[in-house]
């Protein structure tokens, strides 16, 4: 399938659509190379609250209109927030921010997030793709992470997650330098899971979202949160949680489900209940 998509106003968009379950999340300035303006910073933020609180959403599929995904941040736009110290997402309206940092004054997202990327993929591009929980890339990207070079510091997330993906040299080779990387690298770095053709990364990105939204609701954000919980925390914090949250879990509709479908031997048919 493709997208339906706006034409975007000058300072950008985010697009969003439902298809089975699945939120589409696009971001949508092509003109500019998708340059992320704070207004598409606050849009994205809606988006990933929406697929947060609406129990009929499932996964979110982030990906951009036009041929790159984002060339960065349009500084200039955000350059006074900056110097305040501020972000461009206001603290006070319980948003989901959408780099999932766990800072004051916004809630972490629990549902899974499918990243399809392709062409330019700079600074808060590779950053909103760390944040998501799997990424396909298409064969024709271009990453770098550029901050440094313009007297800055990345910051939306690529100084622990590039570090944790892999290693401290690597990300500090990339961080410090600013050097360009293809998606090959972006595979062997674990920052990203799949490569394919330029052109199918959306589709691809789709199937995977499908098959996540057929699984059972409740076991995904359970799994997924304590795979979080384990990276954050370390491994005897998410051990310590498993039998309760595997208690509750087992106690749902779904696990019901789970169960009589397998005896039936036929396709579960899951709820989230």
């Amino acid at each position: 399938m493709t997208p339906s998509n706006t034409t975007p106003p000058a300072e950008g968009c985010i697009d969003t659509e439902v298809v089975d379950g699945i939120l589409l999340i696009g971001i949508n300035r092509p003109s500019k190379r998708n340059g992320i303006t704070p207004v598409m910073l606050r849009q994205l933020a809606e988006a990933y609250t929406r697929l947060d609180d609406d129990p009929d959403l499932r996964v979110g599929l982030l990906y951009a209109v036009g041929e790159h995904f984002t060339g960065g941040m349009d500084l200039p736009a955000l350059a006074e927030y900056q110097k305040r110290g501020e972000r461009p997402v206001p603290r006070d309206q319980n948003l989901v921010e959408a780099h999932d940092l766990g800072l004051p004054g916004y809630r972490r997202r629990t549902k899974p997030v499918v990243a399809s990327v392709q062409g330019i993929c700079f600074t808060v591009g590779v950053e909103l793709m760390l944040a998501a929980d799997m990424v396909v890339a298409a064969d024709n990207c271009r990453f770098t992470q550029m901050e440094v070079g313009r007297g800055i510091m990345a910051a939306g997330g690529a100084t622990m997650r590039m570090a944790q993906r892999c290693g401290s040299g690597n990300a500090l080779y990339l961080l410090l330098t600013g050097t360009e990387f293809n998606s090959v690298d972006a595979l062997r770095f674990n920052f990203v899971q799949k490569v394919v053709p330029a052109g199918e990364q959306f589709a691809e990105g789709l199937a995977l979202a499908r098959r996540i939204a057929q699984q059972a609701p409740l076991a995904v954000v359970a799994t997924r949160l304590n795979v979080r919980k384990s990276i954050e925390e370390g491994p005897l914090a998410a051990v310590a949680e498993i039998l309760d949250v595997q208690k509750r879990l087992s106690s749902s509709e779904d696990a019901a489900e789970g169960r009589q479908s397998f005896i039936e031997r036929r396709p579960p048919v899951f709820t989230g209940h």
